[in-house]
């Protein structure tokens, strides 16, 4: 008969070789993002050593893991800092840093090409703001889209209305001038982003005031980035807000007793059909292809375009039920993974830091602050008097001051709120058109 005799040295041995499947487990469930940490090591590995041969081939699964990495990377930092992480720090980390990395040539020059290449090359803003903006409104409840639609533009109205005063008025008291405070700081922030803010603004007032567009453009870019990121820092701290007095969010939802985007909740069908979730995708294209075609035709903005089309499909009921269940699906996984990476891919390619770190002076801070500010508390008192969620209000107008497409998705990315971006494309693309018209023809009228 054996036996067997139990010594320390040996049950230690037993206990480490137990423990080594453990840990090979718990470092397999350990993600970056979304990518699981050994795979997140080899991706670096591998990027590095193109970087070390000197070339970054261009094919798209290198731009894909380059932008994954880089954008969960930033992220990951944003979440783990205290306190910030709960006012967007991961967004603006994602967006930022890769800017502030360009600049300082920081990031090797051929990761940086590829990426600058990728991104302007495919441009898959689009794509991604297409795929949430369907997702978003065929998964919908009917009810809510009709009376969001409706009541959503009180708000926005009012609050660039109060947000126009108090920006000008801070300005002017701060020795600005009411003249150079509302058209190059305040107009600016609420004109809708960059290609559909700032080079339209600074196109008209060109024209205008006899000088030469390129200095004018350098002069009204910065609030609009500024704007931008004081719109998702306060988005954040919302969020921050909604989670510690729910009664004030609607998480998600724009008036009491309404479903939000999924049906009872943001949970995935529990069956996948491949062939309705690839039908939801190309409808997403085919509606973004419309779009195009009536800004080709009509010069009307694509993504407005767009969103309008689809909720004619969605009040037609052109849209069947498992179709509307797999666009939810679209949504998910497009706000899921690709959100940060298209962020790393923005500031990287699209956000000059040297233009953004330029009108960083108290006064330009304390006009553009109180500006967006301004807009954001009185999308939260009218959205309560009107009966609607005053956190979803606020952040649909703050998403009025955002930079353009780009700036929706941080805002509601640091909101956690991604499922209003057909409200936030409202406030941008529309809100944005009302305030550069209106702003040149005030501009033709007083100079």
């Amino acid at each position: 008969m054996n036996t067997t005799t139990y010594t320390p040295a040996r049950a230690e041995q037993q206990a480490a070789a137990s423990s080594i499947p453990q840990l090979c487990l718990r470092i397999a469930r350990t993600r970056i993002g979304i990518v699981p940490l050994p795979v997140y090591v080899l991706l670096l590995a591998l990027i590095g050593g193109f970087v070390a041969t000197g070339k970054v081939p261009n094919d798209i699964c290198v731009s894909i893991a380059i932008l994954t990495v880089g954008g969960f990377s930033c992220a990951e930092l944003g979440k783990r800092l205290p306190y910030f992480r709960n006012i967007g720090a991961a967004a603006i980390f994602a967006t930022f840093i890769p800017s502030y990395l360009a600049f300082s040539k920081l990031l090797p020059a051929p990761v940086l090409k590829n990426v600058v290449d990728f991104t302007k090359s495919t441009n898959f803003l689009y794509l991604f703001i297409s795929s949430i903006i369907v997702g978003s409104i065929l998964s919908m409840d009917r009810n809510v889209l009709i009376k969001g639609f409706l009541k959503i533009f009180v708000p926005l109205a009012i609050g660039s209305v109060v947000a126009g005063a108090v920006g000008t008025a801070v300005g002017t008291l701060l020795g600005l001038g009411p003249y150079h405070t509302f058209f190059f700081l305040v107009a600016p922030i609420m004109a809708g982003g960059v290609g559909e803010g700032a080079i339209p603004l600074s196109i008209g007032y060109a024209g205008i005031l006899g000088q030469e567009q390129g200095h004018l453009f350098a002069e009204v870019l910065p609030p609009v980035m500024l704007g931008s990121l004081t719109a998702i820092l306060l988005s954040g701290m919302l969020n921050s807000l909604g989670k510690k007095r729910p009664h004030l969010s609607g998480q998600g939802r724009l008036q009491p007793g309404e479903e939000a985007i999924a049906p009872q909740s943001e949970s995935l069908p529990a069956q996948f059909d491949i062939g309705n979730i690839a039908a939801a995708g190309i409808t997403s294209i085919s509606l973004y292809m419309v779009g195009m075609m009536c800004f080709r035709l009509f010069d009307f903005p694509a993504p407005v375009a767009m969103l309008f089309v689809a909720v004619m499909f969605k009040l037609s009921r052109l849209v069947s039920p498992q179709l509307q269940q797999s666009a939810y699906v679209v949504y998910k996984f497009f706000s899921t993974a690709v959100t940060y990476p298209l962020l790393f891919a923005i500031g990287a390619s699209m956000t000059p830091w040297d233009k953004l770190v330029s009108a960083f002076n108290v006064v330009n801070l304390a006009v553009i602050v109180s500006t967006v500010a301004s807009l954001i508390a009185t999308g939260f008192f009218v959205g309560r008097r009107m009966n609607m969620y005053p956190i979803e209000t606020a952040i649909i107008n703050a998403c009025h001051s955002g930079q353009g497409g780009t700036g929706d998705v941080a805002i509601l990315t640091a909101a956690e709120r991604m499922q209003l971006m057909p409200f936030a494309q409202i406030a941008t693309r529309i809100g944005g058109a009302i305030t550069v018209t209106l702003t040149l023809l005030a501009m033709s009228q007083l100079h």
